[in-house]
């Protein structure tokens, strides 16, 4: 009898990171410089998310909803909008997403749950952590939509937060760039592209990568970043193998 040869395309690579946070932009899900929700993105996300996933990794995903509404643009003192209620709005605005995104995934074969910080039984679970992590440990991927139910926190927080609840082991920063640069590599084509980067660098030098808030909790817990471009097939599943890919920033060993 012949020897079988695994393929290697298809082989199961060895994982470092068992549970994760992917931090995805609600412009992930729609074509670039557009607004709403773009089918063909949102199908290729699910793909690459159902490859993490297919490798035995835990993926809980935090979506935001930028391509619908952001809550600060109702900054404006002359709005007629209170920028809490804007908040608000756009916590609903990532419920949409995270529908959206449950649907591509189940569509081929992923079983997901999606859990909302604000209670609204009809469409979502409302998330509480030991139910959340059940469900990650039953092989589901966990959607998380709203934030963390409060207004003046971005998902980049919700992100760092969920991480440190779930115990996850990396929050994976979605981007449609290569990684961390020292400067926009759509300005400046001569941008440095980090390969590394420590807590303190990222204050240091400001770098946009995500939110202060986000940035403490991560450093204060020990919880690594890791900033990829996403629009590279196979990247996520490349992140959580532990090769190198993007921008990791995290404390130095």
């Amino acid at each position: 009898m012949p020897e079988v040869v695994e393929d290697p395309v298809k082989a199961k690579p060895e994982l470092r990171y068992r549970r994760v946070i992917l931090k995805l932009s609600g412009e992930s899900l729609t074509r670039s410089g557009e607004r709403g929700i773009g089918g063909d993105e949102v199908h290729h996300i699910a793909r690459q998310i159902q490859s993490a996933h297919s490798s035995g990794c835990e993926v809980a995903v935090v979506v935001g909803g930028g391509n619908i509404l952001r809550g600060a643009q109702f900054s404006d003192s002359n709005a007629s909008v209170q920028e809490s209620t804007a908040h608000y709005m756009g916590m609903l605005a990532t419920v949409i997403n995270a529908l959206a995104l449950q649907d591509a995934l189940e569509a081929i074969g992923c079983p997901t749950r999606v859990m909302s910080a604000i209670r609204m039984d009809g469409v979502a679970e409302q998330f509480i952590r030991r139910r959340a992590t059940r469900h990650l440990s039953r092989g589901r991927i966990v959607i998380l939509a709203a934030g963390i139910g409060s207004p003046f926190v971005t998902t980049d927080t919700a992100a760092a937060q969920r991480a440190l609840e779930l115990e996850a082991d990396i929050v994976l920063k979605a981007t449609r760039v290569d990684g961390v640069y020292s400067e926009d590599p759509e300005k400046n084509p001569h941008a440095m592209l980090y390969d590394r980067l420590d807590f303190a660098e990222v204050v240091a030098k400001n770098l946009r990568v995500m939110d202060a808030t986000a940035i403490a909790l991560c450093r204060e817990h020990g919880v690594p970043i890791l900033v990829f471009n996403f629009k590279k097939e196979g990247n996520i599943v490349r992140a959580i193998a532990g090769e190198s890919v993007g921008t990791w920033i995290g404390l130095r060993l």
